[in-house]
């Protein structure tokens, strides 16, 4: 965990192992035979203090449970003040990882699954500007093993290249009160989505995760004002028009 940095107001990098028994509700939902599971995983989140730097969350991780084992995860941008040729770079990057282990990985489909899952029907809007999100591949026996985790690591590694080149270029632009409570009032966005529809949070509470540790995705500051409207025209009125699923690399155009 870091609190109080230059750039990252708090950040949090998570791993994980955790072995045990499923709740019968869970276990009715997943995959395998057997109560018995194992999940181990590394995930992040990323609070920059700068309204201009976008948030970014990213997980990967390993789910075991009786002969059925499959892996799951992706990286999401949550900008505050959008900027096209950030999302532009972060899609790219993970498009060209995904492309490099075909048929294994289908970037069009993980970032379908992306928009989809990232998203606030009680708000009508995606939470960022997307990214890629995939679940249980492998579950199926559809690809082997061996070439699915091949896919994940080097995912991992391409997260790196994804982000820090937008927090580098971003982090010294100017701001001021203004900026501030946006980014304060948007991140409220982010704690009703973790808290309400995140299934990786759910599943970590409803299995005796550790509370400090699944919680440390959630903002250090925040405010929710009553019913504030983006002023037509502003900054803050583009990135709202943004969100939305958007094919940033005209794949499909």
């Amino acid at each position: 965990m870091l609190e109080g940095g230059a750039l990252f107001e708090k950040a949090g990098v998570n791993w994980s192992s955790v072995d045990g028994e499923l709740p019968s509700a869970l276990a009715d939902e997943m995959p395998g035979e057997g109560r018995t599971f194992r999940a181990s995983g590394v995930w992040l989140v990323l609070h920059p203090r700068s309204p201009m730097v976008p948030v970014v969350h990213a997980n990967f991780r390993c789910f075991a449970r009786g002969d059925a084992l499959w892996f799951g995860g992706g990286a999401d941008l949550t900008p505050y003040y959008l900027f096209a040729d950030d999302a532009v770079h972060f899609h790219a990057t993970l498009a060209a990882a995904c492309d490099r282990h075909s048929p294994v990985a289908d970037y069009g489909r993980f970032k379908a699954w992306c928009d989809e899952y990232f998203f606030l029907p009680h708000r009508g809007e995606t939470r960022g500007v997307g990214g890629i999100f995939f679940d249980r591949v492998g579950a199926e026996r559809e690809h082997p093993a061996e070439q699915v985790f091949d896919f994940v690591r080097d995912l991992g590694k391409a997260f790196v290249e994804a982000y820090i080149p937008i927090a580098q270029r971003r982090q010294t632009l100017p701001y001021g009160e203004l900026e501030r409570a946006w980014q304060l009032r948007r991140r409220g966005r982010y704690v009703e989505f973790n808290l309400i529809h995140d299934r990786g949070t759910l599943f970590d509470l409803k299995t005796n995760g550790r509370t400090e540790s699944i919680l440390m995705s959630l903002p250090p500051l925040v405010r929710w004002d009553y019913d504030v409207m983006a002023t037509a025209g502003s900054p803050e009125a583009e990135l709202l028009a943004h969100l939305r699923p958007i094919d940033w690399l005209k794949r499909t155009t």
